[in-house]
Parts: structure tokens; C-alpha cells; sequence
């Protein structure tokens, strides 16, 4: 006879407290076996095989797999199609449920409602909870029920329906529990945990990637004087200011509830950064187009040059414009750039060069630790004026004005561009003047035709 049991999917969710479809997995009255799969879908399209991301996964699963087996429990883990996964599960046990959390992506979706399309078919609950997100699409409204697509407003309406009040700066000492934010208890209930050892993991190798010797990845843990100094010290790449906690929110190695509550005694700066984080959420939920389209249909009749060899200047570091070529190197080398330079980058690809978004923001998906499709593709939307809540087209960072309000000694550039001082650095790629003057006509005549 084929054992009971409920399954927990874990996605973006790489813990085991404070995981809400977890926590009521382990109190549904089954035994339950943690699943993750490794999806086909998603790495075989990664063309770099020393991806630092699957290996954090697969590292970050050993750990979970290490803590289950001290449980006396153990994780299946699988590499291929999850239709594929599940049939074989379904064969395998008598599964009662699948418990998961929500993913917000257009492909996550149709895959999930695949899966369930599986679990009706062999009579299982398929079971989903709000997670990786304190409010998801559904939570934070217009009063008319349509969707925000300006932040402000937005956060007004998330801090207002998290705290209760119509203003941050009436917190009350000491702020009473916020149910938003309340923990999902998952260790009470640990002894649920299927009772079973020695289960597989594929090997990095084994799905065609290289193992990384050399990988160092942030803390799930930030300095509180980093949170408490965020409005402060957060533009200056050249200092210890943001909380580099993109990739542990990315992968739910981290509860976003807890990140949450302490940037509420802390920082509102640094809560409006995950409150942003939601706002580009539920706009991809809401309007999935913008994964390949412009928020703003207009911007798609821009003339791009998409000068390939310009691009590749851009992706390597050698635009003659020291903050980007930084910027550029630093992802390159760490997978990571900081957020002032993002911006900075961004503006420079699409309004000094006049290439299209989308080559940007498929670049930095391909080398960001942290990437979130959601994200990304809002900040490059943003930079490009096409987006929801964007900067307007004819604003044009000055590569130049920018570095001397926020790396005015240069301890950023040196860090990253040791030939900076010699003749083997490029000449500026582009005049300023002249790219920005380029830009603005050339947006100017898309945007005036769309009008008319």
C-alpha cells in the first residue's frame, strides 16, 4: 500500500520557519515530504554553467537536507519537468495535498495551474499561501478595485492597511502586534516531517553546471546601523550603506515579515525599498505584458540604435564613463551592483546609447545575484521612461554630476578601475551633450507620433 503523505513545494521559500505554506503542511494531519525541483525549464535556458545562483540553491537545499535528516527526515529533490516530478510523486505515494506559496511570475503561474490541473486529476488539494510577499496583488487595491500603478499612493495604502493608521509618523510606542507581520510557527510541529532518509540530490554536475570554489555569498543578516543609516548612506557605492539582501529575499532564505517589522523600528527608507519590491510584484501580476512590452505602449515606437558593438562596450565595462564601467565591473566580478549605480547604468544604456531595455535588463538576468523578474524589470522601466511610476524621458543622468555627488573621492572607481589614471583606459564612448540632445529627439518623435 502506498504511504499517505502531504508534499511541501518549496520555490522561493528556502526555509523551514516562518514559512507559511510550511507551517500548515505540518498541521494538515499527514506526514509530510518536502519537495524542490530543480525545473528543466528554467536552468537549461542559463548559458553560464558556474552560475552562483544554482549553486546557492543547491547549497541552501544541503542545509535543509542536513537539518531534516537530524528530524530523521529528508528532502526529494529532483531535476527535470515538474509535470514530469509530480506524475512519478503521484505513482509513488498517496498524496492527500500539495502545499505551496505563491510565485508571481507569468511562467510560475501557468506551471502551478498546470501542477493543479495534475493533483485534481488524483483527487489532491492543491494548496497556496502568501509568503514571499506581505501583501500580494490582491491586498492593496484602488478604492475602486483596480490596481495602483503610481507608488506613492500605493505605499500610502500598504502602510495604511499594515499599521492601521493613515500616517507612519504616528507610530505609537511601543507599536502593538501587526498580524501582517506575525510569524508562521513552524518548529511546534516539526515531528510531521515523513519519516524517511537517504532520498537523492542531483549534483550540480549532473545538470550540466560547474561547481564555484570560490563563492561568497551575503549574510542572512544585516548590520541594524546599516538599516538605521539607509536614508543616509544608501546612494554612496563606495561604502557599507545598503543591506545586500536581494539574493536571501529572492530565494526566501529570509522572512520578508521579519526584514519588515525591524525596518519598522529602524527605517522607513529602507521599508519603502520592500514596499517597492510588492508594488512591482502586483504590477507584473496584474499586467504580465510588461515582460516583454512596455508599461507604457508609446516607448515601444522608440527608435533604437542597438548598436551591437556599443552594447558590448556597455557589458564589459569600456564605455570611457568611469561610474558605469565601475558598475559594470563590479557585476560582472561579484554578481552584484549597487542600487545608485543600477539606475545610473541603466539611464546611460538607454538614453546615452539608445538601445533598448530589454537588452539591459535580459543582461543583468543573466549576471544579478539577486534577480527578480519583477524587479528588474521594473527598474529598467523605470530608467527608460517606459514604465509604471518611471523617471520622465527627458530626464538624463549625468554619468559625470552623478559620480561627484556620490563617489566624490573616487574610492568607488578605484576599486573597480585600476587603469583608470592611464592611457589604457577608453575614451568616453559618447558625448554627453550630444547623447543626451540625440535621446530627447528621438524620444520626443515616438512619442509624438503615438499621440497623433
Amino acid at each position: 500500500m502506498k504511504k499517505k503523505v502531504v508534499l511541501m513545494w518549496f520555490r522561493r521559500d528556502l526555509r523551514l520557519e516562518d514559512n507559511a505554506a510550511l507551517h500548515f503542511a505540518l498541521q494538515a494531519g499527514f506526514p509530510v515530504l518536502p519537495l524542490f525541483i530543480f525545473d528543466k525549464a528554467i536552468l537549461d535556458k542559463l548559458e553560464n554553467k558556474k552560475d552562483l545562483r544554482v549553486q546557492f540553491i543547491h547549497q541552501t537545499l544541503a542545509i535543509l537536507k542536513y537539518g531534516l535528516n537530524q528530524m530523521e527526515s529528508d528532502m526529494h529533490i529532483e531535476y527535470g519537468e515538474p509535470l514530469e516530478v509530480f506524475t512519478r510523486l503521484f505513482e509513488a505515494y498517496d498524496i492527500e495535498a500539495i502545499y505551496t506559496n505563491e510565485d508571481y511570475e507569468p511562467y510560475a503561474r501557468q506551471r502551478d495551474a498546470a501542477v493543479q490541473s495534475i493533483a485534481t486529476e488524483y483527487k489532491a488539494d492543491f494548496n497556496t499561501y502568501k509568503d514571499q510577499v506581505v501583501f500580494n496583488h490582491a491586498d492593496v487595491l484602488k478604492d475602486d478595485g483596480k490596481p495602483y500603478t503610481v507608488f506613492t499612493p500605493y505605499s500610502r495604502k500598504w502602510k495604511a492597511k499594515l499599521l492601521g493608521l493613515d500616517s507612519f509618523k504616528t507610530l505609537p510606542d511601543p507599536l502593538p502586534a501587526l498580524p501582517a507581520l506575525a510569524p508562521f510557527a513552524c518548529a511546534p510541529h516539526y515531528a510531521a516531517f515523513l519519516k524517511v532518509s537517504n532520498l537523492p540530490m542531483p549534483s550540480l554536475k549532473e545538470m550540466g553546471f560547474e561547481p564555484i570554489a570560490q563563492a561568497n555569498y551575503p549574510s542572512t543578516e544585516s548590520k541594524q546601523s546599516i538599516i538605521a543609516n539607509y536614508k543616509t548612506q544608501r546612494d554612496f557605492p563606495a561604502i557599507e550603506g545598503t543591506s545586500r539582501l536581494g539574493l536571501h529575499f529572492r530565494f526566501g532564505t529570509i522572512s520578508v515579515r521579519q526584514k519588515a517589522a525591524k525596518a519598522i523600528a529602524l527605517s522607513e527608507t529602507y521599508l519603502n525599498e520592500l514596499i517597492w519590491r510588492e508594488f512591482y510584484m502586483q504590477i507584473l501580476w496584474h499586467f504580465p505584458f510588461v515582460a516583454t512590452q512596455a508599461f507604457k505602449p508609446a516607448y515601444d515606437k522608440i527608435a533604437w540604435r542597438n548598436n551591437p558593438e556599443e552594447f558590448e562596450k556597455w557589458c564589459q565595462g569600456k564605455t570611457g564613463y568611469p561610474i558605469v564601467d565601475a558598475g559594470m565591473r563590479e557585476l560582472n566580478t561579484t554578481g552584484f551592483m549597487h542600487n545608485r549605480v543600477r539606475m545610473i547604468v541603466a539611464s546611460f544604456l538607454t538614453k546615452h546609447l539608445l538601445i533598448d531595455w530589454r537588452w539591459g535588463e535580459a543582461y543583468f538576468a543573466s549576471k544579478l545575484l539577486d534577480f527578480d523578474l519583477s524587479a528588474n524589470n521594473g527598474g529598467w522601466q523605470w530608467a527608460a521612461g517606459s514604465g509604471t511610476d518611471a523617471a520622465p524621458y527627458f530626464r538624463v543622468f549625468n554619468p559625470t554630476l552623478q559620480t561627484a555627488k556620490f563617489d566624490p573621492q573616487g574610492v568607488y572607481l578605484k576599486k573597480w578601475l585600476p587603469e583608470l589614471a592611464t592611457p589604457n583606459y577608453p575614451r568616453p564612448i559618447v558625448v554627453h551633450e550630444f547623447a543626451r540632445n540625440r535621446c530627447l529627439e528621438t524620444y520626443k518623435a515616438a512619442l509624438t507620433v503615438q499621440a497623433n
